[in-house]
């Protein structure tokens, strides 16, 4: 959404509350003037007015046509400027907005604008890129116009917040499956590996570059990038750490991707970056995938990667010795066993917490079993 918000934006969502708006009106009218200065007037009108509300975007959509039109001008950057940012807020949550502007023919200067030297131009190009590609049907179109390349090399040389909006509109667009081999052909991942480096790990971009991340090494040439990359694999480890639920769910899915295409390949490098707390961290506190996961990868670790006996109790903590005996260097190794003491007694915690609750329940043993099963019933 346009970023340059103003104190009088609560005032102006309710510029639309009416169908029949006068302020609708009039920016319609003036987005449709043969007057240059009036269509730009206009275009303000319209970018002002989407900014924060979401009926105005519907009833302003008949904009569309007018300012894809004003994309077209020759040598007229604040017309590129103003309509591009109109047509972004116009984009905002709303599907069929995001449509018709592709449809209207706006892909085409959008790109050019990519490699503008208007660095404003870039970012604002960028940004609608992004918010396009969040519709399903415009990601083969948006694919087919040549902007991954595009946005690639805005990746390598654009500002920090185009790079941003660039990591973002391709972690979008491989969800279509097709994507992601003109993604890999413009060879994205040491861009997208410093930007990860750079960025929060508990950041949204952080999210996105993990989710490319793990598309990406789904093959081999994507693997290979990785871990060829100074301080590639350890930038994904180091959010299994302190990234956010969300990054580690990605961060650990590219690990595991990796690890199962050819365990021998990477368990050492993994072993060598240190993997084992991040992972021992999200056997407890990930999501129900990442813990999964990272169940799984541990397994992966160990020397064997199969249960050694049936009389022989398969647990993470077995999983984790056998890992710990392997590792190099007095540090590494206890930071592990510190995570692994930590890890037991936290679920021990866990279950004991889970045991009083369900004792606090029923623990008069004189009530009538009708009584606490409805005690039960209400939790």
């Amino acid at each position: 959404m346009d970023s340059h918000s103003s104190s009088s934006d609560a005032n102006q969502s309710t510029a639309c509350d009416s169908p029949s708006s006068s302020a609708v009106r009039r920016a319609l009218e003036l987005i449709q003037s043969d007057d240059h200065d009036l269509k730009l007037q206009g275009a303000q009108e319209i970018r002002r007015l989407t900014k924060t509300s979401q009926r105005c975007r519907r009833q302003l959509s008949d904009s569309v046509g007018p300012l894809v039109s004003m994309l077209r001008v020759h040598d007229s950057p604040d017309s590129h400027e103003t309509a591009l940012l109109a047509l972004l807020n116009l984009a905002v949550k709303d599907e069929t907005n995001k449509i018709k502007i592709v449809e209207a023919g706006a892909l085409e200067p959008i790109i050019t604008f990519l490699q503008s030297e208007s660095s404003n131009l870039q970012e604002y190009a960028a940004a609608s890129l992004l918010t396009l590609s969040a519709s399903a049907s415009n990601k083969p179109v948006i694919s087919a116009c040549g902007a991954i390349p595009l946005l690639v090399e805005i990746l390598r040389h654009g500002s920090p917040q185009a790079k941003v909006d660039s990591v973002m509109a391709l972690s979008n667009l491989s969800t279509y499956p097709v994507n992601l081999s003109m993604i890999l052909e413009a060879k994205p991942v040491p861009y997208i590996v410093t930007l990860l480096k750079n960025c929060k790990k508990s950041s949204k971009t952080a999210v996105k570059c993990c989710a490319l991340i793990e598309s990406l090494v789904g093959f081999e040439e994507g693997r290979t990038a990785l871990t060829s990359e100074e301080g590639g694999v350890l930038a994904v480890i180091e959010v299994l750490e302190s990234g956010s639920l969300q990054s580690r769910e990605h961060a650990v899915g590219a690990l595991l991707t990796m690890c199962q295409s050819d365990r021998c390949k990477y368990r050492e490098a993994f072993l060598k970056e240190g993997v084992i707390p991040g992972l021992l961290e999200l056997t407890v506190q990930g999501t129900p995938k990442s813990q999964s996961k990272a169940h799984t990868l541990l397994q992966l670790l160990r020397e064997s990667p199969y249960p050694r006996s049936e009389l022989e109790p398969d647990t993470l903590e077995n999983i984790v010795c056998n890992i710990i005996s392997q590792i190099d260097g007095d540090e590494q190794s206890g930071k592990a066993k510190k995570m692994l003491a930590e890890m037991v007694q936290v679920s021990m915690e866990q279950s004991l917490r889970h045991l009083q609750q369900r004792a606090l329940v029923c623990t008069p043993t004189d009530l009538p079993i009708s009584s606490c099963t409805s005690e039960v019933s209400l939790k």
